[in-house]
């Protein structure tokens, strides 16, 4: 199973922010829309960076309050790993694993299509590890 099958049931919105916005915004934007990360893009929708939960707390840590006045652009992660919706399911997991981050862009032609989260790879992977046991089951009980 690819990438593809999670951004048919899930959509492609994508959450974006500029890089000139506080972190104070951006976290009373994922606050709001109850996520875990946000993409940093230019005025062409260039993936410039993502900033994450993790990377708020980090920054809070680092620079006290103060840092919920500055730009995002300070505290993103830059580089930016991303997959495409012709990834497999455990590839990607894998990736997340690897890398440690729980957010991948989905990229298409250069172009940002989705966002897969590590919760949205669980959530497909037990719902086919339910109907191979479900289809198990069935099969065994009229063999």
């Amino acid at each position: 199973m690819t990438v593809e099958r999670i951004l048919a049931v899930k959509g492609h919105d994508v959450v974006t922010t500029q890089p000139h916005r506080t972190l104070h915004e951006v976290s009373c934007l994922l606050a709001d829309k109850g996520i875990g990360a946000v993409i940093v893009v230019d005025a062409e929708s260039t993936i410039l960076g993502i900033l994450s939960e993790r990377d708020v707390v980090r920054a809070i840590a680092q620079r006290g309050a103060e840092a919920l006045h500055e730009a995002v652009s300070k505290f993103m992660t830059a580089k930016v790993a991303t997959t495409t919706r012709a990834s497999s399911i455990q590839g990607v997991m894998e990736q997340m694993t690897a890398g440690r981050f729980r957010h991948l862009p989905v990229m298409h032609h250069g172009r940002l299509e989705g966002v897969v989260s590590i919760g949205d790879l669980v959530k497909y992977r037990i719902a086919e590890i339910e109907s191979e046991h479900e289809a198990m089951r069935d099969y065994i009980a009229h063999a």
